[in-house]
């Protein structure tokens, strides 16, 4: 958007030539920006400097305009607004006979309309100074204008035009240079503050009047009469002085001149204001696109420090025209001292080719008065005279043809107003100290340059932390993918030890790997995969990993994906590798859970609606979906505000489990979906994300309700894709926490497994934090382990395996299993129950026994096999 703007706004158009893009100085030099005489991709050229604002009178803060408002920029330029003014409601003018022949209404009826609708401040002052010099009679005319604010050391009047008469044109009387007479000295100053009308018969005659203009013009003054032009506010804007009466010497203005002339500068206020109103507008308009095209130039391009400051530099010289600019960056510990100096110009390729120059150290010596005043104050200094100026070190100018006049001195401060740097500006063009004007700029300059520095320094270090990060990445991704010695190691283990009975396979063996493998790996009825009672405790780690080749055998998805069977071994060696040591959610839980979805895939025949691809998913979710789990729960990282719960704010481990997953997946060697289509690997991830997310209990309570819904109304329909979805989110529940289905010998050591684990994360919350677990984590209310077993399959299994149950009755012992297990549990819950009841009811009697030893003699405490008594315990 700025892009367009400017470019609509600053680009010639296509018939202009080249000599008109050059940057002109006020002293008429051709000025290159930047390096090479650019200042960025593309970047417009200013036909403007800051002194042109200083004209206008525009002195006002940067980014408002004259109302205070924030500035709409109109869709054209101010030189085609300006034409387009001027060529649409250019009014027809008399020419100087033809106002002669006129009477005194007409004339000033015509002059006023002649001035109406000119909206630059010089051509009206000129047409103002011609129509009064024929209303007057007049030799000689000169118009003054206010310049700076109101009650200001600097508050002036500046001549527009001077010494106009009736020959004289435009072109001419703008080569003349401007006269500026100080507030309230000589004449016009005296009528500009007084705002009164003075009219002289003999101008040598009046002290007030300087005898040095006429000597130095050769003109000589007789007669003079001058008024103030006052706006609708009765403000002084200008003042209009007419010079010497046309006929005899001795001819002076009369009163009716100053009447006449009065009332035509009524009307002459009206239209300098609404000039002086444009002007501004134009400037401020100027001005903006000044800071659009140094906003744009500053973040088009962050890649370094000096290439940001570099632009900044030679925007700032350019629009401020000064011999020198530095920018200086402040030591973070000291903030007196300076570990990095910017200059522009730049150091040309003579300096550079000088041993021991670099593009980034000093060409210039610094001055360390001044720069350092400014580091450690963060105040604003502007040296009229620098050899004056008390901090000014005038060592730097030791020997030099350079010499320091005019120095303006700003901090550059952070968004947090922390001081970063300093820029320094050098001596002004034509010897002209730094104004007000240009403080606003610069001011600006070193907002836009400390951005563009701390956004920068920002990018380096977000650079920085990826080249770490990948570094990282690449150390984890070795130490955490299972070597490949050990991957072939167990593709030769299920690939020997053949029987006579597999002779026959041998003449397939170099054709199809798979078959050869299919041969060697024992069946899933050998390790007993599709019993939902099934255990892993009799399996040792390499025999788990068999039984894993035997899931993706027996489903077809070797073949159908063409897995590199050595891929898949070291995919699950590294799958493997990266459960840590935990006290239940690690391997073998990972293990369980995918031989759980293999039952029900296989059992049910469900494989046939959910098609390959979500069983492959399901599967490797399955394997995946506990991936690094640290042995604590969302709960805990999210109150101790670990890294994990900063990077994911919802199912934070659960996240956290599939990124695990897509790193090891694209792995070097573990890349087992390498040889799918695109859209299949797309769909694989969807669905492995899913499934992976759908294990936590917080989803899982989300979308049961819309499940059991399904099921209860018998208005599923599986081949549709959301219910296909909630489908498999319920299995991965239903997988997940299947260990309460199996025999009570098995369920009895898994949840002996879960309350350890639990326990474990409850004494880190009550060592580490200083806060109390919840029942199901402390340790201390073990006992209570029956009744929250009893609450946790109420609440979670009993409605997941009873909607199973319902949805396919192959999957009614499940719902069985967990029904056996909760009557243990209940009757476990209700023998704790009854010892409390008992413990009660002995209190009492307790304490009577207790009462009526105190009131006996002290005898030696008796002894129980050398231990105290339970009595007395």
């Amino acid at each position: 958007m700025v892009d367009e703007w400017l470019v609509s706004h600053s680009l010639p158009s296509a018939g202009a030539s080249a000599a008109e893009t050059d940057t002109i100085s006020p002293s008429g030099q051709q000025l290159q920006l930047g390096n090479n005489g650019k200042t960025g991709i593309a970047t417009p050229v200013r036909k403007i400097s800051a002194h042109e604002f200083e004209k206008g009178g525009l002195l006002r803060p940067l980014v408002t305009n004259v109302e205070g408002t924030v500035t709409f920029l109109t869709q054209t330029t101010s030189e085609e607004t300006h034409a387009l003014i001027n060529s649409t409601i250019k009014p027809f003018r008399r020419n100087r006979n033809e106002l002669k022949s006129l009477d005194e209404k007409e004339i000033i009826f015509e002059l006023v309309k002649d001035i109406c609708n000119d909206l630059d401040v010089r051509s009206l002052c000129h047409k103002i100074l011609q129509n009064v010099s024929i209303l007057t009679k007049a030799d000689r005319c000169s118009l003054f204008l206010v310049q700076g604010e109101r009650g200001s050391d600097s508050r002036c009047l500046v001549s527009k035009l001077f010494d106009v008469c009736s020959q004289s044109t435009l072109k001419e009387m703008e080569k003349k240079e401007e006269i500026h007479i100080p507030w309230g000295s000589g004449i016009v100053g005296y009528v500009a503050q007084s705002g009164e009308a003075v009219n002289i018969p003999d101008a040598y005659k009046d002290e007030r009047f300087n005898h040095k203009v006429d000597a130095k013009t050769g003109y000589h003054t007789r007669s003079m009469l001058c008024l103030p032009i006052k706006d609708s506010n009765n403000e002084v804007i200008g003042v209009a002085q007419v010079i010497n009466k046309q006929g005899d010497n001795e001819a002076t203005f009369t009163t009716h001149d100053s009447q006449v002339f009065a009332g035509y500068l009524q009307f002459c206020g009206i239209g300098l204001k609404n000039a002086q109103l444009y002007e501004r507008s134009q400037l401020e308009i100027k001005r903006n696109q000044v800071l659009l095209d140094l906003a744009r130039m500053v973040f088009e391009e962050q890649s370094t420090t000096e290439t940001v400051v570099d632009r900044i530099l030679a925007h700032t010289q350019s629009l401020i025209q000064c011999q020198r600019c530095q920018v200086l960056l402040v030591h973070e510990e000291s903030k007196g001292t300076f570990f990095r100096v910017f200059n522009y110009p730049k150091a040309s390729e003579e300096d550079l080719q000088n041993p021991g120059t670099s593009p980034n150290e000093s060409r210039f010596p610094i001055n360390v008065g001044i720069t350092s005043y400014v580091a450690t104050t963060a105040e604003t200094v502007n040296v009229v005279d620098a050899y004056e100026d008390q901090r000014f070190d005038r060592s730097v100018d030791d020997g030099k043809d350079f010499k320091h006049k005019t120095i303006l001195c700003m901090p550059i401060k952070n968004s947090k107003g922390h001081t970063i740097g300093v820029i320094q500006l050098v001596n002004k063009f034509n010897n002209l100290p730094f104004t007000q004007n240009d403080e606003n700029f610069v001011e600006a300059f070193s907002i836009f340059c400390g951005m563009g520095i701390y956004n920068t320094n920002m990018f380096e270090k977000a650079i920085a932390a990826e080249n770490k990060q990948r570094v990282i990445l690449e150390v984890l991704s070795y130490h955490a993918t299972a070597p490949v010695e050990e991957a072939s190691k167990l593709k030769v283990k299920t690939k020997t030890k053949l029987t006579r009975r597999m002779v026959h396979w041998v003449r397939h063996w170099k054709q199809s790997p798979v078959l050869w493998s299919k041969a060697i790996v024992p069946s899933a009825i050998a390790y007993r995969l599709h019993d939902y009672r099934f255990n892993d405790f009799s399996l040792e780690d390499e025999e788990t990993l068999k039984a894993c080749l035997r899931m993706f055998l027996d489903l077809d998805l070797i073949e159908r994906f063409h897995i590199d069977y050595e891929v898949l071994c070291r995919w699950l060696l590294s799958v493997k590798k990266n459960y840590r040591n935990v006290t239940y959610h690690n391997w073998r839980h990972a293990f369980n859970v995918a031989q759980m979805m293999f039952a029900i895939v296989t059992g049910t025949r469900w494989w046939e609606i959910l098609g390959e691809i979500e069983v492959l998913s399901l599967i490797m979710a399955c394997l995946c979906h506990d991936l690094d789990h640290r042995g604590t729960n969302n709960s805990f990282q999210i109150q101790t505000k670990s890294s994990l719960a900063m990077l994911y704010s919802t199912s934070t481990m659960e996240r956290h489990h599939f990124d695990q997953c897509l790193m090891i997946l694209s792995s070097q060697g573990c890349q087992i979906l390498s040889n799918v289509s695109k859209d299949e690997h797309k769909a694989i991830i969807k669905v492995l994300e899913e499934a992976i997310i759908s294990t936590d209990l917080a989803v899982y309570f989300k979308k049961r309700k819309a499940f059991f819904d399904l099921v209860e109304n018998r208005s599923y329909d599986w081949w549709q894709d959301g219910h296909r979805e909630l489908l498999r989110g319920m299995m991965m529940t239903a997988c997940d926490v299947a260990a309460i289905t199996k025999p009570w010998e098995v369920q009895w050591k898994v949840a002996d497994l879960v309350a350890n684990e639990f326990f474990e994360q409850g004494d880190i919350e009550r060592k580490e934090y200083n806060k109390i677990p919840s029942d199901m984590m402390d340790r201390e209310k073990k006992d209570q382990l029956p009744a929250m077993q009893v609450g946790f399959i109420d609440s979670i299994c009993l409605p997941v395996y009873n909607a199973f149950s319902s949805v396919n009755e192959k999957l009614t012992p499940l719902l069985d299993g967990v029904q056996a297990n909760r009557k243990t549990w209940q009757s476990l819950a209700d023998s704790y129950n009854q010892r409390l009841e008992d413990q009660k009811e002995d209190i009492p009697e307790q304490k009577r026994k207790l009462e009526h030893q105190h009131s006996q003699p002290q005898q030696p405490s008796p002894q129980v096999n050398g231990q105290i008594s339970p009595v007395e315990a």
